[in-house]
């Protein structure tokens, strides 16, 4: 099954962790490529995809605006009845992180996509939105690496079970 990973990246943060997402990917067993919306994103690939994720940096408290603006605009990708699920890097615990991935959530159920929650069902780490790096918070930055690496391999498994 064939996975995309989407992301904007403003230091790199957002991109390293979307690595992370894809290498779970890749531990369940899927195929997982990640695009930039500042590079060329394979239409033709992403209409094959039965996953697709979207990262963004955290800026104001909600994601940032070159993330919305592809979505909304530039994207041209149907991504109805795609599993689709979000992930943020921000600065501070309090600095908007999950208000930037609730934001894309918004968009991503009114373009028809199914959204990805584990919650609490698989247990810790706990994982309800999606997961967010944090890079002024001591080293939770590089702990939270293999946070981001189960929920790619979640993601894929539950993919699997509902295609």
């Amino acid at each position: 099954m064939k996975f995309a990973v989407i992301y904007y990246s403003v230091s790199g943060n957002t991109k390293s962790m979307a690595e992370e997402i894809a290498e779970g990917i890749r531990i369940a067993g899927e195929e997982a490529r990640l695009f930039s919306i500042e590079e060329n994103v394979d239409p033709a690939y992403l209409e094959q995809c039965k996953g697709i994720l979207f990262g963004t940096p955290t800026y104001v408290a909600t994601s940032h605006w070159k993330m919305i603006e592809w979505l909304n605009h530039t994207s041209g990708i149907n991504l109805s009845g795609k599993l689709g699920g979000c992930f943020a890097t921000a600065h501070y615990a309090q600095g908007g992180g999950d208000t930037a991935i609730l934001s894309m959530i918004g968009v991503l159920l009114v373009k028809g996509m199914l959204i990805y929650s584990g919650g609490a069902a698989f247990g810790q780490p706990f994982i309800h939105h999606g997961p967010i790096a944090l890079d002024a918070v001591g080293t939770h930055f590089e702990d939270s690496r293999e946070m981001f690496r189960i929920f790619g391999e979640r993601f894929a498994n539950k993919a699997l079970e509902l295609f």
